[in-house]
């Protein structure tokens, strides 16, 4: 980082990232308390907490997804809700529903909204495919907007609000994909992957064990809404726009200054969306380690949960084998970042 950079954060930044920091390293030492394994789900989970970001978590059953939202909630002292979607779910069982009440003084019959469980800090959608677009747009919409419009009046949702969506790789039969479009929405889609064998004994051992397990609160909801103004405050130089910029724009078939690789595997790349999530996941990465400074390292770091569900692979990609995370990775080995960007960046 410049001197110039250094003169520029305060003494409160400087002492509040490195509370972040230190939070950061509480909230995991709580969560494997409960949680064995996953270590980039909980990074990833947490950075978009901070870039104030939605997820998508993609995992076969029983992976312990829902344990760990909940567990991340408890740690960060935030109210959670979870909502399991079937395909006879209405949009008004999330966002809320007006009924006909009367005052006991006047007589008078008026329409009161009751609140649905979107209305909570930290929001488990579970098997999002689950439910028709209907019910999938009513979410969506909340997401982006953060409010409920109900009888014109408008119900500003509770912050910080953030969704955590899962969704079943394996099973597509009675399910409804969500769009492309709304996919967008989402800032990461983390894989959840299978445990290595040392951590599936390791859970075995833990929950056939009669050991209570009680998570320590470490962050509370107005800590994390200063610590998300924070984020924004990080400066990023110039040529990590460009690096942002350039990767993005390299996933675009159309594009002149896409690879032929990619010309050749994607019918479709980004859109602006993804570098501006490329910038603002770097940042929090970056303060979550104590950095008050993006470094090539960071944008790197979150190019694959950005971009995993922003690309579409074509035909010609899927007969040769290749997924997304592929593809991501074969781009960032082509798209240049050398020697002066790496130690421009530190």
């Amino acid at each position: 980082m410049s001197d110039n950079t250094k003169a520029d954060v305060s003494s409160s930044d400087q002492a509040a990232v490195a509370r972040l920091s230190e939070a950061r390293d509480k909230i995991v030492k709580e969560l494997r308390k409960v949680i064995v394994g996953m270590d980039h789900v909980v990074d990833e989970m947490m950075i978009a907490i901070f870039a104030q970001g939605h997820c998508l978590l993609v995992g076969v059953p029983g992976l312990a997804k829902t344990l760990l939202i909940s567990s991340l909630g408890q740690a960060l002292s935030l109210s959670f809700k979870r909502i399991q979607f079937t395909p006879d779910l209405m949009p008004s069982d999330i966002t809320g529903t007006e009924v006909l009440q009367e005052d006991p003084e006047t007589r008078q019959r008026v329409f009161k909204f009751l609140q649905g469980p979107v209305f909570a800090n930290l929001l488990l959608a579970d098997e999002i495919n689950r439910t028709p677009p209907k019910t999938q747009a009513a979410l969506l919409e909340a997401m982006q907007e953060r409010q409920i419009s109900s009888g014109g009046e408008d119900y500003p949702l509770q912050e910080p609000f953030f969704v955590l969506a899962t969704q079943n790789p394996i099973e597509q039969e009675g399910t409804y994909p969500l769009p492309e479009a709304q996919l967008d929405r989402f800032l990461f889609n983390i894989l959840v992957d299978y445990p290595s064998l040392d951590e599936e004994i390791e859970i075995m051992k833990r929950v056939t064990s009669q050991e209570t397990v009680v998570l320590n609160e470490v962050l509370h909801a107005d800590d994390i809404i200063q610590l998300q103004k924070l984020v924004r405050k990080i400066p990023v130089a110039d040529h990590m726009f460009d690096y942002a910029a350039a990767l993005v724009r390299a996933t675009r078939p159309t594009q002149p200054e896409a690879p032929d690789f990619i010309k050749k595997w994607l019918g479709w790349g980004a859109g602006p969306r993804a570098s501006l999530y490329l910038i603002l996941a770097g940042k929090a990465r970056a303060i979550l380690r104590g950095r008050f400074h993006v470094a090539l390292e960071d944008i790197q770091a979150v190019a694959h949960p950005i971009l995993r569900h922003r690309i579409i692979p074509n035909f010609v990609a899927k007969s040769e084998g290749l997924d997304s995370d592929k593809i991501i990775t074969k781009l960032m080995e082509t798209i240049p970042s050398d020697e002066k960007l790496k130690n421009a960046s530190n």
